[in-house]
């Protein structure tokens, strides 16, 4: 009881969707700051075409979902966020199971985390969506070990990517094309790390309106 299914997964991807069409003038201005602009637009395209893909192809698991996601990411998305996002949930879908407890939102978490670094080479510190994930990994899987829910793992994960994606204001960067600005990059927070705690933030606020985790 409380463990998180593909209903919950779909449920994520849709209100991700979302958030990113909401949010999308918001994380175009952060990028205009500090990158070429377009990651707000470039995002909310990539999860529309997820949308689409939702309707016309089958998902029976967490990891069926997960694939679906990554793949069209990787294929609508341009810059570095596509295959950033493609590979941290490509990777995510290999490391769930069918269902998922509070150590699975960690293993899911600590998996796209893995991706992104992998793929971008980028540390905590950095200033890009690292500097979101990891901390929400590390929060993911205290809750996993103290006992809580899934669904406290996927809410300490969001508040702590949020965290995250704030502490990067005041960070010159050292990765990406807003490393290229020095000390002007300082004072603008990093795009990739607060979509990435939007994303988290719909997680947690899906399995909170459908008491998935509540005992």
């Amino acid at each position: 009881m409380g463990d998180l299914g593909a209903d919950w997964a779909l449920a994520w991807v849709r209100e991700s969707a979302a958030v990113v069409g909401r949010n999308r003038m918001a994380l175009i201005d952060l990028d205009r700051a500090i990158g070429d602009g377009d990651h707000g637009e470039n995002l909310d395209r990539g999860f529309t075409a997820v949308l689409g893909k939702l309707e016309t192809t089958g998902t029976e698991t967490v990891a069926d979902v997960l694939a679906l996601v990554a793949k069209t990411l990787m294929s609508t998305v341009g810059g570095a966020a596509g295959p950033l996002y493609g590979t941290a949930y490509l990777r995510a879908a290999k490391a769930v199971g069918e269902n998922l407890d509070a150590a699975g939102v960690a293993d899911l978490f600590e998996a796209a985390l893995a991706g992104i670094v992998a793929r971008g080479k980028a540390e905590p510190g950095d200033k890009t969506m690292v500097d979101a994930w990891a901390p929400a990994a590390d929060a993911a899987r205290a809750v996993a070990t103290s006992g809580g829910t899934a669904q406290a793992a996927l809410q300490a994960a969001a508040e702590a990517a949020q965290a995250g994606a704030e502490a990067t204001e005041p960070w010159v960067a050292r990765k990406g094309r807003a490393s290229y600005l020095g000390a002007r990059a300082a004072g603008h927070r990093d795009p990739g790390a607060q979509s990435s705690a939007l994303l988290l933030r719909a997680a947690a606020e899906v399995a909170g309106a459908s008491g998935a985790a509540d005992e």
